[in-house]
């Protein structure tokens, strides 16, 4: 309430300037936008204590969602209008699996930031398979193969092997199936045309939904053996000495798409200067979060750590966001990129990104029937709305709020996303090839398969 009273004051007195005539005034100038605990909601955060909504003079209330359905059903319904998502929950919508609805986005959140923790017991396992590096620790990445001699001993005993992920279109899903199918381990398939949405058939290690925060008890709780998720959930578990990180995101496939700002097909359509103005305020915060080499970050840290934002500890957040992270107590390793929000163009909606997540769904038959590439290409293009955020990038440039080599080449088609390293099992990824890449896998729907 304070906060949109100086809002109000400070439009009243004609402070906030249209820094950008070129877009109009904001259509729907009072909006709610939701988001889950996490840290990489931060472009949202940021936007709102640096005052770059209120620049575009938007009022703009925040509020965290308790999962990740409630958040998509609460958007679509319109009780939301945009929130932070997962970068496959706008394609999922959008094909409809699960819930059916037009959404789409304009904005990429960030790239990595997620990692995949096990409790105590089955990393002292684990251990047992790996090579250590000089300093007597464990050498990264680990690969998923050191897990399956945990997993045939639990299969011996008659007992399952569960591991958690937050949503069955998260990029923790996808990530913790790539890892473990790579490690030699069938994550399982998705049936839905026959009314199976359990993801489990055929499955060595069986994944269900939890949402991030409740992941450390559940695992404490040995309701499940590890888990994959965003921080500070992952650095929570080493801070609370219950379980150890043993792979990063970033070690699966080095700056990979996380989280997106999504909005209705519809809402967008009605309100176009609003989403510029939204876009244009979160492309600030983004840049604000990594400018100077990451110079803000401790700032951050302490913006999320309120109850507000993400509510966890400031030193259990800092782990991950100042460009560290801790896997073991006490084998803390440096990994600046562990969350980018704003450097090799992060925030541009790649097609590529899109394409990959699909390529997964495929995959893992939540897709059960086989698509040709250009289906691939044209519902990328369809969801992953690069156009739009083309025009609140150039109006930034224009106005000299940002500079033009702050973005890719606005005037250039911008199909795949750049700056990207090897997925951890060398598979080279094809977007434009997206039914060749499906193929290439050892494990995993192919061809015209149906699970």
């Amino acid at each position: 309430m304070i906060r949109n009273l100086l809002l109000a004051v400070t439009m009243a007195a004609g402070v906030a300037g249209d820094a950008n005539a070129g877009i109009g005034p904001a259509e729907q100038p009072d909006l709610k936008l939701g988001f889950i605990k996490l840290t990489d909601m931060a472009p949202l955060a940021v936007a709102w204590e640096q005052g770059f909504f209120m620049d575009e003079r938007l009022f703009v209330e925040l509020e965290a969602q308790a999962n990740w359905k409630v958040l998509l059903d609460r958007v679509i319904d319109g009780e939301l209008d945009g929130a932070h998502m997962l970068a496959g929950q706008p394609l999922g919508a959008s094909i409809g699996y699960g819930t059916k609805a037009d959404v789409i986005t304009a904005f990429s959140m960030d790239l990595n930031g997620n990692g995949i923790t096990v409790s105590n017991d089955v990393w002292e396992a684990m251990k047992l398979q790996l090579d250590e590096n000089a300093d007597g620790e464990p050498k990264h990445p680990i690969s998923a193969s050191a897990l399956k001699p945990v997993v045939e001993s639990y299969r011996e005993e008659g007992e399952r092997f569960r591991m958690g992920m937050v949503f069955p279109v998260s990029t923790h899903n996808y990530e913790l199936r790539y890892w473990l199918a790579a490690g030699g381990l069938n994550p399982g398939y998705y049936a839905p045309q026959r009314g199976d949405t359990s993801g489990t058939l055929e499955a060595d290690v069986h994944l269900s939904v939890t949402p991030p925060p409740q992941m450390p008890a559940t695992l404490e709780a040995d309701t499940i053996q590890g888990y994959c998720v965003g921080e500070p959930w992952n650095q929570q578990a080493v801070f609370k000495g219950i379980g150890v990180p043993v792979i990063t995101d970033y070690e699966i496939w080095p700056n990979n798409p996380e989280k997106v700002f999504g909005v209705t097909r519809e809402w967008a359509e009605q309100n176009p200067n609003t989403h510029l103005r939204l876009l244009r305020a979160m492309i600030r915060a983004a840049h604000w979060l990594d400018e100077n080499g990451n110079a803000n970050r401790d700032e951050a840290v302490k913006i999320l750590a309120r109850s507000d934002y993400v509510g966890a500890d400031e030193e259990v957040i800092a782990n991950s966001m100042t460009g560290t992270f801790e896997y073991e107590r006490g084998d803390v390793r440096e990994v600046p990129d562990f969350n980018v929000f704003f450097r090799y163009y992060a925030t541009y909606p790649y097609p590529s990104d899109a394409i990959w997540y699909l390529s997964q769904m495929r995959r893992w038959g939540q897709i059960p029937e086989a698509k040709p590439d250009d289906w691939y290409i044209r519902t990328a293009q369809e969801v992953y709305r690069a156009d739009i955020y083309k025009q609140a990038a150039r109006s930034l440039v224009e106005d000299g709020t940002l500079s033009a080599d702050d973005f890719p080449d606005l005037d250039a088609e911008n199909f795949q996303r750049p700056h990207q390293g090897e997925l951890i099992d060398g598979v080279p990824f094809t977007p434009r090839e997206p039914n060749a890449y499906i193929d290439s896998f050892e494990i995993g729907l192919k061809g015209k398969d149906t699970p």
